[in-house]
């Protein structure tokens, strides 16, 4: 006589795209973990303390990136220019230089795109001035024309960068480097951004007449 076997129920594919998503979510928040416990705090300090020299000064912080990078550099100069101020100490005159697209548009069309921060640059940048940029690659030309320029206009240059750190962590003053395996941009992007957030409580932190 034949047995019938039970048979398991099929898996829909609703669950197995929940089950799918739960480890891809889970294994994103443990490099993201990973990742920011391996960033170097003296570094972060060492941005901030040019941060905080700039500001003392009275002289502009300049912030650059593209894609994600640029949203970075934008969010982090509201944070900056706004935040900052419940610190009771002179603001920081920080500006992104991503942020004027009509400016940034017609340099990229009529220059070429290599320029649409150096182009910007050489209306403001003087001697004393910090230009940030924000890169998981570090190699972007037009990053790369703007640290020259500014190496010539005898500014600060720092870099928050990731992967290997590419061309700019060789270029800058002060790099910051998320390592991590080349094309992780996503990874790269949410450390940065943690960076950012760290490094403008510590302006807010600063009180007038103790930093």
């Amino acid at each position: 006589m034949r047995t019938l076997q039970s048979e398991a129920p099929p898996v829909s594919p609703m669950m197995s795209r929940s089950s799918q998503a739960s480890d891809v979510i889970a294994t994103h928040f443990e490099n993201v973990r990973r990742v920011l416990a391996e960033v170097q705090v003296h570094a972060v300090q060492r941005l901030v303390e040019i941060f905080r020299e700039a500001r003392d000064r009275g002289a502009f912080i300049y912030v650059a990136g593209n894609g994600g990078s640029s949203s970075t550099a934008s969010h982090w100069v509201n944070d900056l220019g706004k935040a900052t101020k419940r610190s009771g100490c002179r603001p920081l005159k920080v500006m992104c230089l991503s942020d004027n697209v009509p400016w940034f548009s017609a340099l990229s069309n009529d220059e070429g795109y290599e320029r649409a921060f150096s182009g910007q640059l050489e209306n403001f940048a003087a001697p004393g001035d910090v230009l940030t940029c924000i890169s998981a690659s570090g190699n972007s030309p037009n990053l790369v024309r703007a640290v020259e320029l500014a190496r010539k206009r005898e500014l600060t240059t720092v870099a928050l960068l990731g992967f290997d750190g590419g061309a700019l962590k060789g270029l800058v003053d002060e790099p910051v480097c998320v390592e991590t395996e080349k094309g992780c941009y996503e990874l790269v992007e949410d450390v940065h951004s943690a960076i950012c957030h760290a490094a403008t409580r510590c302006l807010i932190a600063d009180r007038s007449g103790l930093n």
